[in-house]
């Protein structure tokens, strides 16, 4: 089956002291991407006029609205939700360019329940700057989930064509990791990782490696017991239970150093760092972060928000670009998906000491008359 769809794809500007507009910019500037979709960045026009200015980038033509309701499909649109006056200072983290990220990712997450949008695409922030009243959490995995979830656990994926890290773990600090890396975390990633893959990447059967959280997975306990208490009988559990095919739980480094990742659709890290410091190494410019779980697709670049090299224009688009790619993939698997289990066959078989009778096993006994 393909679907044609031009993908209505809402892009939030991130920190506007950051590289955000800049690799928006650059990912934009290419007629290919307008072919495959409909991008509506949410920010300042001014804003953006700034950064091309500071890049020296040639000017290309833009729809600037105020609504997500006035687009136009074969450009790139602005929907204008930063009417409080906005300092761009490069390279500076300050509450205003925190201000201003919040604005947009309120406005596109209102849109993209709405139905106004398809999918959403987020420039990075810095996670101090973005702290207020109305954004009072570690990230925008965590804000996503309050805000749009339903109910619904978000999970981290970090993922480009050959690697797909997931963690137990997200935002928080080292010292609180064991005591958060429980049997009910793990099983409940687990779940939702196994389930990301089959809807979200089209991949039937996946198998699932499980890190351990101690060096040397452990050594039998001689370096931890969490893998002995905690890890392996949860991987048996969702092994036996619920069918889920995860292995493990292997040491990091070796893991990684000897490529055992080529062997897994998915890899499960514990914690932050553990999955992405390799992640990070391997997937070098091309690198997206998905967040699995909720009703509604997002990516994001893997990078920050760049203030080193921002205004310099030399920051790499790729990873800009390499989201909304996979914005679009995960949307369309997710359409393809739902469609081929949304009306599974009735299991039926035949009575064979009855003449030609199909049982249906889906209906109850005393509904079927071939029982009465």
């Amino acid at each position: 089956m393909t679907d044609n769809k031009k993908i209505r794809v809402g892009i939030t500007q991130g920190d506007t002291n950051g590289i955000g507009y800049e690799v928006i910019l650059k990912t934009l500037s290419n007629q290919d991407m307008l072919e495959l979709c409909t991008p509506i960045i949410y920010g300042s026009s001014k804003i953006l006029a700034y950064h091309r200015k500071a890049i020296e980038m040639q000017s290309y033509q833009i729809n600037y609205t105020k609504s997500a309701d006035h687009l136009k499909e074969n450009l790139p649109n602005l929907v204008e939700v930063v009417n409080e006056d906005i300092k761009v200072e490069l390279g500076k983290p300050d509450k205003q360019a925190g201000r201003a990220a919040f604005l947009a990712l309120e406005a596109a997450v209102t849109d993209l329940k709405a139905g106004k949008i398809d999918v959403l695409v987020t420039a990075p922030i810095n996670k101090e700057n973005i702290q207020s009243p109305e954004f009072d959490f570690p990230g925008h995995t965590e804000y996503l989930e309050a805000s749009m979830g339903d109910g619904n656990k978000a999970l981290m994926i970090l993922c480009n064509d050959s690697l797909r890290v997931a963690l137990v773990t997200i935002h928080m600090p080292l010292a609180q990791v064991p005591a958060a890396v429980t049997h009910d975390a793990i099983l409940e990633k687990l779940r939702i990782f196994n389930a990301s893959l089959k809807r979200d990447f089209d991949i039937q059967g996946p198998r699932i490696a499980v890190l351990a959280l101690n060096p040397h997975a452990g050594e039998n306990g001689l370096l931890g017991k969490e893998e002995k208490e905690i890890i392996e009988p949860t991987i048996q559990e969702a092994y036996n239970n619920d069918k889920i095919m995860c292995f493990g739980p292997y040491a990091a480094d070796g893991f990684f150093g000897t490529e055992m990742y080529r062997h897994f659709d998915g890899v499960l890290a514990m914690y932050h760092d553990q999955g992405l410091a390799p992640f990070k190494t391997l997937a070098l410019n091309d690198g997206v972060n998905f967040t699995a779980g909720l009703p509604y697709v997002r990516t994001s670049p893997d990078h920050g928000t760049g203030y080193d090299i921002a205004g310099q224009g030399v920051a790499q688009e790729n990873s800009m670009r390499q989201a909304i790619y996979k914005a679009i993939d995960i949307y369309r698997n997710r359409k393809r998906y739902d469609e081929m289990y949304s009306n599974p066959l009735r299991r039926q078989y035949f009575d064979r000491s009855k003449d030609n009778v199909v049982l249906d096993l889906t209906k109850d006994d005393d509904d079927d008359p071939s029982t009465k």
